[in-house]
C-alpha cells in the first residue's frame, strides 16, 4: 500500500486514512506534520519534500495525506494509488464543524473553536484558489497522475475503498 489522500480540508482525508489504516498494516503521514515549521509559517517547500521522501524510502506501506498540491506534485509518482477526496465546498464545511478536538494542533478544543470560523473561510476558497491549496491545482495534480487513480465526491462511498484493501 502506497497511497496518497489529497482533497480541501475537511474533505474526510484523515478520517478515510484512518478506516485504511484499520484494515491494512501501513503508517500515515499528514503534510501538515512537514509543511510547517511549529508556528503558522510554511517551511521552505523543499525541505517538506525531503522529509517526505526519508518517509518514503524508510517505510514499504505508507499514506500520506493533505491540501499541499506543491509537497505531493514531485513525490506522486512514488504512490501506487492517488485518492482524490472531492466532496464539495459545503460537505468540508460540514465535517469541519464536525470535527472533533485536534490535541495534536490545538492545546485545548476551545483553541481549536476560536480558529474554526478561519478555517471554514479558507475552505470556502477552495474552488478559487490559485495556489497549491485550490481546486485548480489538485484537479491538475489527479488528472496528471497516470497512475491508478480514483475521485470520490461522495463521502458516503469513501467506505467502499476499505474492501479495495
Amino acid at each position: 500500500m502506497k497511497v496518497m489522500l489529497l482533497g480541501n480540508a475537511g474533505a474526510g482525508k484523515s478520517t478515510l486514512a484512518k478506516q485504511l489504516l484499520s484494515v491494512q498494516s501501513a503508517v500515515c503521514l499528514s503534510l501538515d506534520d512537514v509543511a510547517f515549521d511549529g508556528t503558522i509559517e510554511r517551511r521552505p517547500l523543499l525541505d517538506s519534500i525531503a522529509d517526505v521522501q526519508q518517509f518514503i524510502e524508510r517505510h514499504s506501506h505508507w499514506i500520506i495525506e493533505g491540501c499541499y498540491a506543491d509537497i505531493f506534485e514531485p513525490l506522486v509518482p512514488h504512490c501506487e494509488t492517488l485518492i482524490f477526496l472531492n466532496p464539495g465546498v459545503e460537505a468540508c464545511v460540514r465535517h469541519c464543524r464536525a470535527r472533533p478536538w485536534e490535541p495534536d494542533k490545538f492545546a485545548t478544543p476551545a483553541e481549536q473553536a476560536d480558529h474554526l470560523e478561519n478555517l471554514i473561510n479558507w475552505v470556502r476558497l477552495y474552488e478559487t484558489r490559485s495556489d497549491e491549496y485550490g481546486l485548480a491545482r489538485h484537479r491538475a495534480l489527479f488528472d496528471s497522475f497516470a497512475g491508478h487513480k480514483i475521485e470520490l465526491t461522495d463521502p458516503a462511498r469513501y467506505q467502499s475503498l476499505i474492501s479495495i484493501w
